[in-house]
């Protein structure tokens, strides 16, 4: 069995702010552990379900976030970026039987995580796709589904999990930590590694045979920048149409297409 994950950081269990994510923070390197950790602890529990063979992207700020000396036998890991609109899933395709995502948090305009953010926490306020608010994990479980790899382990923050339940039919999820305005409350990181390994041997151990979402027909997404000029220079992106100073909105009924466009208007 062949795995895909791809990890962030902001939904590991110990961060609570941007800057602690950030290479040069004096505690930076105890989360970028972490993140290591709760990987290795999600490929464990695949290989205890039979996985035998990952690739896991590093899928934060520099992508070089990963301890790759701590990579066991049978995986590869992906730094820093590409130029695929794939983005956080570069290096997704058909030969994966499923993926796995750890560490991932909160979509912009959600509460339940104070770095919750949607690809860029810089420049972008809130996306919906088909009118609801997008997630970082809503957008690549997405990419995944494209190549017909069903999305089936989620661990992040209370939110996240709870607003991703539904949208792949075998998906299991695991929350990691929660918060209430700028309080983080984070678990215990010996709890959350020992159920990070149950939950993704769990989600691995089921019939995957009908684990694919149903991918909506069109897609239709409005992008709400924090600044005006985010906007205007957004619309001048082919097929992007603004719709007031902020928003913008673009269709298509490829949703390649859709992350191709994101992709570069955010470039």
């Amino acid at each position: 069995m062949k795995v895909f994950i791809s990890a962030d950081i902001e939904g590991i269990t110990t961060t609570t702010s941007f800057r602690e994510c950030e290479y040069g923070h004096p505690d930076y390197p105890m989360h970028a552990r972490q993140m290591t950790d709760e990987v290795l602890a999600a490929v464990e529990g695949a290989r205890a379900a039979g996985a035998d063979c990952f690739v896991v992207k590093d899928a934060h700020g520099t992508a070089m976030n990963i301890d790759p000396t701590r990579m066991p036998s049978g995986v590869k890991l992906l730094r820093n970026w590409g130029a695929h609109p794939y983005m956080m899933v570069e290096g997704v395709d058909e030969s994966f039987d499923a993926a796995m995502f750890v560490g991932y948090h909160a979509a912009a305009g959600r509460p339940g995580n104070p770095m919750a953010h949607t690809l860029s926490s810089k420049h972008i306020h809130s996306i919906t796709v088909n009118g609801e608010v997008a997630s970082e994990f809503t957008l690549f479980g997405y990419a995944c589904a494209l190549e017909g790899v069903p999305s089936v382990f989620l661990s992040g923050d209370k939110t996240l999990c709870k607003d991703s339940a539904d949208l792949h039919p075998k998906l299991v999820t695991c929350p990691v930590k929660e918060s209430v305005g700028e309080m983080t409350i984070n678990y215990s990181p010996e709890d959350t590694l020992k159920k990070i390994r149950e939950l993704s041997e769990k989600a691995l151990r089921q019939d995957l045979r009908d684990a694919l979402p149903k991918l909506p027909k069109s897609f239709e997404v409005v992008v709400t920048f924090k600044k005006h000029y985010q906007a205007e220079r957004a619309a001048w992106f082919p097929g992007v149409v603004i719709m007031s100073d902020h928003v913008v909105r673009y269709s298509s009924e490829s949703f390649f297409e859709i992350l191709r466009t994101t992709s570069w208007i955010l470039s």
